[in-house]
This record gives C-alpha cells, structure tokens and sequence, in this order.
C-alpha cells in the first residue's frame, strides 16, 4: 500500500533536509508551507517533496487539515520539521501499511532538550497518533496541540521511537512557549473561558510537582529540573496570558 507524509513549515530551512531525508522511504512527501522567507519551499522541493504553499496561518490544527487534502495515498503519515523518522521506525511503518489490518497507529516519540533526550518529565511516553488511513480521521481545529480524531476504532501502536529535535537550544523553548501560550489562551478566551492570577500561579506549581515528582524528571539530572521548571513556566504563562485577555476585556 503506498504512503503519503504530509509536513506543515514556517522557517524551517534549519530542520528541513534532515526531516525529508527521513521519509526517503514513503511513495510522496507533501509539505504545505505557509510564508517562509528562509528558502524552506525551495529546500523541499529539491529533496522530491510536493510543495504547496497558504496565504494565511489558521492554526496548527487547520493547517495540517490543508495538508492532509493534498495526500493522494490510502495511508498518510503525518510528521513534523523538527522530528526525524528512523530507519527502524521506517521498517516498521512500512510493515503495517503493507499488513494492512488496522486503521491507525499511535508511535512513540522521543524528545531532545539541548542535546540531551529527556526519558521521564511527562515527555516519554509520549504516544501521538500520526500514522492512519486517509478518509477515517482528521486533525482537531485546535490552534495548537491539535490531535488526530479518529471516526471510529482504536487505534495499535507502534514500538520503535519518533525522534523529535524541538529544543536544541534554550532560547527555541522560550520562543514556542510565547507562541503557544498566546494562541492557547486566545482560543480559551474566544470560548468565553476566565482565569485568575492565582489559577496562574497554581498552574505553574502543580506543573512543576507533577513533572518533577511524579513523573520522576529528577531521574533525568540536571536537564530533567530545567525541563521542569520551564514546563512549570510554560504552565503559568498561558494562564497569565489568558488573564491579561480577561483583563483587557473587562477594562
């Protein structure tokens, strides 16, 4: 059975070769860009992909909408820039589309936190759903953290690890934190959702508690406490930015 992988980019010239090298073993690679001023589109296509490009940015979960019409195949992957498909990963995707059997399968991944993989913190297990057959699901309408919905069924999993690449650097966190606080709390507030600054302040606390405790990210040493923290952050500032709408709405 053939197999098409779909990739959303903004600005991803720095992820972009190693991401398409990945998926030399998939039938057709669709990449849907939307604005890149750093050559990505031309990047792309020069590795075999079918590039198409959006005016605009609806949200992630929107986006990869858009891309997944572009599929052609009976099975469609969906990966994205900074993440890397391994050969063994590849084997295996590769496997199950030619079984054939189920309709879905949710992959491992792994994620890397300024060289260093982090193994507990809440990011591993880290079970996505990315890899179904066109036509029984769709991505959410979430402006970020979109999932997979699938029509019906649940879906298999799969063993071998999605390598994610998200945060080679200390300042890439903060810059997807900004990125995804403001858009989580603009969807919270078009729904009509308030907050507090002590929800806020109890969000980061709990966040950090959970990750660092309970999730054993103190097993992960010294990269295990930054991630902690920052998901601690990352807690606290989406509820802060929330507030600060709720604020401005009610002045």
């Amino acid at each position: 059975m053939p197999l098409s992988v779909i990739v959303i980019t903004h600005n991803e010239s720095a992820n972009i070769r190693d991401c398409l090298l990945s998926l030399a073993f998939a039938d057709e690679v669709v990449v849907l860009d939307s604005g890149s001023t750093d050559g990505t589109p031309d990047m792309a296509r020069a590795l075999g992909a079918v590039v198409h490009t959006s005016a605009d940015w609806p949200g992630f979960g929107p986006q990869k909408n858009r891309a997944l019409q572009f599929a052609r195949f009976s099975w469609v992957l969906s990966v994205d820039a900074d993440e890397r498909v391994s050969s063994e990963l590849a084997s295996q995707i590769q496997a199950v589309v030619a079984a054939n059997k189920d309709q879905a399968f949710e992959i491992p991944r792994l994620t890397q936190f300024c060289g260093r993989w982090i193994h507990h913190c809440g990011w591993t297990p880290d079970h996505v759903l990315r890899l179904f057959q066109r036509g029984t699901a769709r991505f959410s309408d979430d402006l970020v953290h979109e999932r997979v919905l699938l029509a019906q069924g649940t879906p298999a999993r799969l063993t071998q690890p999605l390598l994610h690449y998200s945060y080679p650097t200390p300042a890439h966190y903060w810059r997807k934190l900004e990125q995804y606080s403001q858009a989580w709390a603009q969807q919270r507030f078009a729904r009509g959702q308030k907050t507090s600054m002590l929800r806020a302040a109890l969000a980061g606390v709990v966040a950090f508690l959970r990750s660092y405790l309970f999730r054993l990210g103190f097993l992960d040493g010294a990269m295990g406490f930054a991630v902690c923290a920052m998901q601690a952050q990352a807690a606290f500032g989406k509820y802060f930015a929330l507030y600060c709408l709720n604020q401005k709405n009610d002045t």
